[in-house]
């Protein structure tokens, strides 16, 4: 059980229903009605609850530019101005200014103070004790949430759930875009002006394009995953799924990284994500994370799965630049969550991925046996090499053109999964991919 579901209350943050009635939501005095003491980092102002630079915490500067801070005039100006540009960045970013303390957060929303402070831990922020730092749209996000356990729509332990994974996903992307994003667009530039300088005005232009953006990717998925759990064969299938499974690992990596230049190696796993990424929806198939120097992926069909783990090795070896690849895919029942897959089909493509030679893709048995059931790959080359002679000979019909090639390769024991017989998988008769 994490901290997020044990129901505990943060250290700091008094949860007694006396507290909460006797701080009035609209009472600036109200911070210290029935408040334990702060923590350390609240009081500090370092651990915070809503800033691009600390994890989207808000709170994040409060406390800072404190003038009894003797350390010269000119360092106290010069923070006072970087924390009034933070200041109104946040203010400009989440559309309102610092209103409640969390204990009044929570009341404006009706909820207990148990109740929000397990919501905002889930959605990723820190406990801040009771500094006013949030504002009407942390209230907004907490009636919405309990709105739909009190409406029975969710479950408590769900709402969690929903809390939890979109705070993880937003927060990843949230460091892309400062990280790889605006940092490029806010150099300084000819005209004198710092990048502080230069941040607002620009995120000021991008922001509601960004946002509207990030909506439409939103429900363009949920459409997609809609979609797959309506096609589902019954209520089971929705969670334990049969998909095929595959991990891309490149080869030698480590030695890379002891190589290259820290710049180097981010441009090189920049370009094998985005290569990973793009050639794996473009046949069908779903992301499901990367890993720096390895990708997980899945697709419904053995014959997407495939087709992509070939693609990928065809791309990386056609890339001078890139290191080899390996690929190994399962096929089986698949437990998904959060996004994430998990189960013994998962393990076992890891696995095979880790023995696979380099440039070449492995299956396991149950995909190999998906590929002849579903006509991409034949299920014996002596029955299939018969066909064709027969065919040649004009004593048979055609044969069935199959895609794919499988080449039994040698049992082995794998470490958790007992004995398993891998197959090479490659294009029928040494084709190459369709383009």
């Amino acid at each position: 059980m994490t901290a997020d579901d044990s129901g505990a209350a943060p250290r700091d943050m008094d949860t007694e229903d006396d507290a909460v009635r006797d701080v009035p939501v609209d009472d600036p005095s109200g911070a210290e009605n029935g408040s334990a003491p702060q923590s350390a980092a609240a009081h500090s102002g370092a651990t915070t609850h809503g800033g691009a630079d600390d994890g989207g915490n808000p709170g994040a500067d409060v406390g800072a530019g404190n003038p009894g801070a003797d350390n010269g005039d000119e360092n106290n100006d010069e923070n006072n101005d970087e924390n009034n540009i933070a200041v109104r960045l946040e203010q400009l970013i989440l559309g309102a200014d610092r209103r409640y303390t969390p204990f009044q957060a929570a009341r404006g929303a009706g909820v207990s103070m148990d109740l929000a402070a397990r919501f905002w831990r889930a959605m990723g922020f820190a406990d801040i004790g009771q500094v006013k730092a949030l504002t009407e749209a942390d209230v907004l996000a907490l009636r919405r949430l309990s709105g739909l356990v009190e409406a029975g729509l969710l479950s408590e332990a769900m709402a969690i759930q929903v809390a939890r994974s979109t705070g993880q996903t937003t927060a990843r992307l949230a460091d892309w875009q400062i990280d790889s994003f605006l940092e490029g667009l806010t150099e300084p530039q000819d005209s004198g002006l710092t990048r502080t300088e230069i941040t607002y005005p620009l995120v000021e232009l991008l922001l509601p394009e960004l946002e509207e953006f990030l909506v439409y990717v939103w429900r363009r998925q949920l459409a997609a995953a809609t979609g797959r759990v309506v096609r589902a064969q019954d209520d089971a299938e929705m969670v334990d799924r049969r998909l095929a499974v595959g991990f891309a690992d490149l080869v030698g990596f480590t030695r890379l990284t002891r190589r290259l230049e820290e710049e180097e190696l981010g441009e090189l796993v920049e370009a094998f994500e985005t290569t990973c990424s793009d050639l794996v929806a473009a046949h069908g198939g779903r992301l499901i994370k990367t890993l720096g120097d390895e990708v997980l992926f899945s697709a419904d069909d053995a014959g997407i799965a495939a087709e992509i783990g070939l693609r990928l090795i065809e791309t990386m070896t056609n890339d001078e630049t890139m290191p080899e690849l390996r690929v190994g895919i399962a096929f089986g029942t698949v437990t998904t969550r959060m996004g994430d897959v998990f189960g013994t089909t998962v393990n076992l493509a890891s696995r095979l991925t880790s023995i696979a030679p380099k440039d070449t893709v492995l299956v396991d048995e149950a995909f190999a046996e998906e590929l002849g059931r579903i006509g991409d790959a034949p299920v014996s080359e002596a029955d299939a090499a018969a066909a064709e002679k027969a065919a040649a000979e004009g004593t048979g019909a055609p044969p069935p053109s199959y895609r794919f090639a499988l080449q039994p390769m040698w049992q082995r024991p794998v470490r958790g999964l007992g004995v398993v017989e891998p197959w090479m998988l490659s294009r029928r008769n040494g084709q190459g991919a369709n383009d």
